[in-house]
């Protein structure tokens, strides 16, 4: 069995609603068990910043899919969802990243990881670093709790969150 560890956040329209359906998707998945999540932040969007702020959560699943196969499932989520790719990190309904797989270290076309981007974004290791407070990079075994995005603001505290189960409720 795999382990990993996947951020969903949305900036369009009911966005809790989007995390939500998302998150059951995945839990719904024959092969797929989402362990935990995170309690919800807002944030400011990052990159293209004219759009509406966004909520982010991260989970942990345990999977028999491969990390291919699960960034396929992520995919045909989001597609289910009604994510339409059209300017990049503009707005979005529901966006599904795969942060880690297992100690895995993985550089292919369509999938990096961990997550290239992930040290330096406060609203993925602050909602990590909740539910995995001890995880380190499986490269450098550098805890992720000592980057310097952990310390930036920003990243509100917006819902917390008791259990799989009463999240997707």
């Amino acid at each position: 069995m795999n382990s990993a560890f996947i951020s969903i956040g949305s900036n369009i329209g009911e966005r809790l609603l989007h995390l939500k359906d998302a998150v059951r998707a995945l839990h719904t998945y024959n092969e797929v068990s989402v362990l935990s999540v995170s309690s919800v932040y807002e944030t400011a969007p990052v990159g293209y910043t004219d759009q509406d702020d966004f909520l982010n959560i991260v989970i942990e699943i345990r999977t028999s899919l491969d990390a291919y196969k699960l960034l396929a499932v992520c995919q045909e989520i989001e597609h289910e969802l009604g994510r339409v790719r059209t300017v990049r990190w503009g707005p979005r309904i529901v966006d599904l990243d795969i942060l880690l797989y297992n100690n895995d270290n993985i550089k292919a076309e369509n999938l990096i990881i961990p997550h290239p981007r992930m040290y330096e974004r406060a609203f993925v290791l602050i909602p990590l670093l909740e539910i995995a407070p001890e995880i380190v990079h499986p490269v450098t075994e550098r805890f992720y709790s000592e980057e310097a995005a952990v310390r930036g603001r920003g990243v509100l505290l917006k819902q917390k969150v008791n259990g799989v189960e009463d999240f997707i409720q």
